[in-house]
């Protein structure tokens, strides 16, 4: 008896973390989608190789650097949680943005991308894409639309931002700086990591293209690196198509066709396209062990997210009234944005937010070394509660002036905090900053 495909748009958020995109093993019918760690996949005969290698087959495997059936049990998945068409796996959260944004960039081109936003993100946009020759103008009013208009020019080809800004914790009016990018005649590409679909689905307010780090919070338990891009397959590529020769114009390669006509009324020409050219060649392919690892993690997303969520809401009224700490920074504590975490979060802020040290650099740091429960490290998203002092550490490259620009001063304080019982989290805190400044 052959049972048909169930309708996962009925499903709850819950439902879909653990069930959406299943497909039983074949041979054996695994309940779990196994790990297929091969680096090869056999061909049944001729005409199937040939119809994968021109792209007339798209749901086959040939070789594990493309595609691997354990990484797209997780594209599937994480597609569905966010709402979007199709979804790639990569081998980390820098390669997702990496390779979302050099799918619609070339030398000469230019990204409009928010100030607010990882160091490693900046980084890449500053240096490396410099080097590429690919320029880059920063939005440090990230939620004037006026200010987004005004960065853009005719070479622009991305707007990129977060969706809750890491480590200040600013929330994006997804839904002005989308309808900017339109206008303009660009897609807007937008980091999830830190709010996840559980709390903010970005494609629902016009978003196109989201990335994570599911190192963090979609795997959750700090034994995975990777990352994903998420296609909502809706940015229309041949409004201009002279914008868009990568996707516009013929490939040799594969008949002499563009993927726009060959893929674009399937909404599938981004995702093809990032597949089998800039993952393809440049080649940061996603671990199978580390996507079964993160379908481990995201059976449980909500619950824990829920927790992450009630958990800071503790800290936050904790450390908002202690007189050892100057200020807290935090998903709707900037000036105008508590109706946008009414709007964008209604679950709830992030739980990796900032509180500035009112002893200064030295007592920050004696802070960091007193801690008992959270761990002192350079990760976020993790079930246990995490620390670090960005100026002594991930920033240390930066000069004070431009971190005092950025909104993070030298006795900044990011905490990541996770599921253990807040009244411990809270207790630790306390005994942590008295060791500070005694």
């Amino acid at each position: 008896m052959t049972r048909e495909a169930p309708d996962e748009s009925r499903w709850s958020f819950d439902t879909k973390q653990i069930h959406s995109g299943e497909r039983l093993d074949g041979d054996y019918r695994a309940r779990i989608p196994p790990i297929y760690q091969s680096t090869s996949f056999v061909f049944t005969d001729a005409e199937t190789a040939a119809n994968i290698f021109s792209l007339d087959n798209l749901d086959d495997f040939s070789y594990a650097r493309g595609a691997n059936p354990t990484n797209a049990a997780v594209e599937r998945r994480i597609a569905s949680l966010e709402g979007g068409l199709r979804a790639i796996a990569v081998g980390s959260g820098q390669a997702a943005t990496t390779l979302a944004l050099l799918n619609l960039v070339r030398t000469g081109d230019h990204v409009v991308a928010s100030s607010h936003l990882y160091g490693g993100s900046l980084t890449l946009l500053q240096q490396r894409f410099s080097e590429l020759g690919i320029g880059l103008t920063l939005v440090d009013d990230l939620n004037n639309p006026a200010a987004w208009r005004a960065a853009a020019r005719p070479e622009t080809r991305a707007f990129f931002a977060e969706s809750i800004a890491n480590p200040l914790g600013r929330v994006l009016d997804i839904e002005s700086v989308a309808a900017v990018a339109h206008e303009v005649g660009v897609p807007l590409v937008i980091d999830n990591t830190l709010a996840t679909p559980y709390l903010l689905r970005p494609i629902e307010y016009g978003a196109d293209i989201v990335v994570h780090s599911t190192t963090k919070f979609l795997a959750g338990h700090g034994r995975a690196v990777g990352g994903i891009i998420v296609d909502s397959g809706r940015f229309d590529f041949g409004a201009q198509p002279q914008k868009w020769p990568g996707f516009t114009e013929p490939v040799d390669e594969f008949g002499g066709r563009d993927f726009w006509t060959r893929f674009g009324d399937r909404g599938l020409a981004y995702s093809v396209r990032l597949r089998i050219t800039v993952l393809r060649d440049f080649g940061p392919s996603a671990s199978a062990f580390n996507s079964f690892l993160l379908l481990q993690g995201l059976e449980t997303l909500s619950l824990r997210m829920r927790q992450h969520v009630a958990n800071s809401a503790r800290v936050i009224e904790f450390l908002s009234e202690d007189p050892r700490v100057s200020s807290v920074h935090y998903s709707g504590s900037a000036p105008g944005e508590r109706e946008l975490v009414e709007k964008y979060l209604p679950r709830g802020g992030s739980s990796v937010f900032s509180f500035v040290h009112a002893g200064g650099y030295h007592a920050a740091v004696r802070f960091i070394e007193s801690l008992q429960i959270f761990s002192h490290l350079a990760n976020i998203g993790d079930v246990r509660s995490l620390a670090i002092h960005p100026a002594s550490t991930v920033q240390v490259g930066v000069s004070a002036a431009e971190r005092e620009k950025a909104g993070v001063p030298d006795s900044l304080i990011r905490l990541s905090v996770g599921i253990e019982d807040a009244d411990d989290l809270i207790a630790d805190l306390d005994q942590a900053l008295s060791a500070s400044i005694a």
